[in-house]
């Protein structure tokens, strides 16, 4: 083949990129309309209020306390008739006693007390398993929004990226045509142009899943379009371990559930001794006698859980209660410790996170834009060949999107710490 005929040849493959390239720029044009940002702490009074955990787990919630009610209600009353001597035709109105009684069972003074006390410690434990939930969606909630800012910042790069190597394509060109230059360069510049366009078709599904697992937290479509989040916020995060583990024991909803457990089962080894103490059946009674005066009768009547072929039920009731209070004191301080851990281990990923990030912002970025720039003018002067412009720029790009996958990885640990803590950090909602 001639030199004019692979200078055509060129100049058609030159053109067709530029003519699928342009169609990409003018689709991703429209992506690119100003529209307003998603705003986080909106997204988590809606997830709050609308998503179908925390629905199911509020109406676990309202059945558990209305358990309450139903500990501290006596039995129910019993209604008696009874017919003696009935004759053999079974005539009752001729039976020489018809007596009818009502009668109720009384537990001894303080069991139905601490029935309703280990009920509402139940509940209070459903409720705090519904904040525990609560904290969980929002800290997922952050974690996909995050992700899908991610997704969004990664394509932006990507046409940057384009932009920029269609700058690198040009000057290749140029110098093929001044004799410089091989038709190698030029065929490297569209190949590495043709690899970015087929990576972004992978972006743009990373940012459509992170798009359905943010609506799938708010009950929505997943098809349903959302705006760009904004980005993470940028700073040090200061607060003490020692501050944060005293916040974690008044406010994270798994250690008061384990503090209530403690409560609740203390309250059945107290009614598990109540137990040996006897319940109370009175009644009242009427006497309706055939031929004879009628009358009123009055009944009395105690169980006898003393007694020796019962008491071995009893006193296994005792210490089966004994057993789980000691089991629930030995969880309480598991949870303890590790709440203490997972806030040193996270508040430690929180900072090495931020160092990262900075380093990437102060130094390794501003380098590698050098190191961009200077291959770039180290090419157009000959000094340097077109693999260092096409290296230096990979590796800015790469740079790019780990500056803010390392904010994103900060913000994914701070919600896993506020998690563990069980409340808002420095306002981060």
């Amino acid at each position: 083949m001639t030199h004019s005929n692979r200078f055509v040849l060129l100049a058609i493959t030159v053109l067709s990129l530029a003519f699928w390239t342009g169609e990409r720029r003018i689709a991703y044009a429209v992506d690119l309309t100003p529209q307003p940002s998603l705003v986080l702490p909106d997204l988590i009074q809606e997830a709050l209020a609308r998503n179908p955990e925390l629905v199911a787990a509020r109406q676990q919630w309202e059945a558990a306390s209305k358990r309450v009610p139903q500990a501290r209600s006596l039995e129910d009353p019993s209604l008696s008739v009874q017919w003696w001597n009935a004759p053999e035709s079974f005539n009752l109105a001729r039976a020489e006693n018809t007596i009818v009684g009502l009668s109720q069972k009384f537990p001894f003074p303080g069991k139905l007390a601490l029935k309703e006390e280990v009920a509402s410690r139940s509940a209070d434990m459903t409720e705090q398993a519904v904040r525990a939930k609560e904290r969980d969606l929002i800290a997922r909630l952050k974690q996909a929004y995050y992700d899908l800012f991610l997704a969004h910042k990664a394509i932006q790069i990507h046409h940057e990226q384009i932009d920029l190597l269609k700058q690198f394509v040009e000057i290749a060109n140029a110098r093929f045509r001044a004799g410089k230059v091989s038709q190698v360069d030029v065929l490297k510049a569209q190949v590495e142009l043709s690899t970015l366009h087929q990576q972004l078709p992978v972006l743009e599904q990373r940012r459509d899943t992170a798009q359905g697992k943010l609506n799938q937290l708010l009950d929505r479509d997943p098809r349903f379009p959302l705006a760009p989040p904004q980005e993470p916020r940028e700073g040090r995060f200061d607060q003490d371990l020692e501050d944060l583990y005293r916040a974690a024991t008044t406010a994270r909803p798994e250690l008061k559930a384990a503090d209530l457990a403690v409560q609740r089962n203390e309250r059945s080894r107290a009614l598990a001794m109540r137990e040996y103490y006897p319940d109370i059946n009175l009644g009242v009674q009427r006497f309706q006698n055939f031929q004879a005066p009628n009358g009123f009768g009055a009944m009395v009547s105690i169980n006898l859980p003393f007694a020796f072929w019962t008491k071995p039920k009893y006193d296994a009731a005792l210490q089966e209660a004994a057993a789980a209070v000691a089991a629930a004191r030995a969880d309480l301080r598991t949870l303890e410790n590790l709440t203490r851990f997972q806030i040193r281990d996270l508040l430690a990923k929180v900072r090495a996170s931020w160092e990262v990030a900075v380093l990437y912002r102060t130094t390794v970025l501003p380098q590698a834009e050098q190191g961009v720039e200077a291959a770039r003018a180290g090419y157009r002067t000959g000094r340097t060949g077109f693999l260092d412009l096409i290296e230096a720029h990979r590796a800015w790009r790469g740079f790019q999107l780990e500056y803010y996958r390392a904010l994103v990885e900060r913000e994914h640990r701070l919600a896993e710490l506020e998690q563990v803590i069980g409340a808002d950090l420095n306002g981060n909602s």
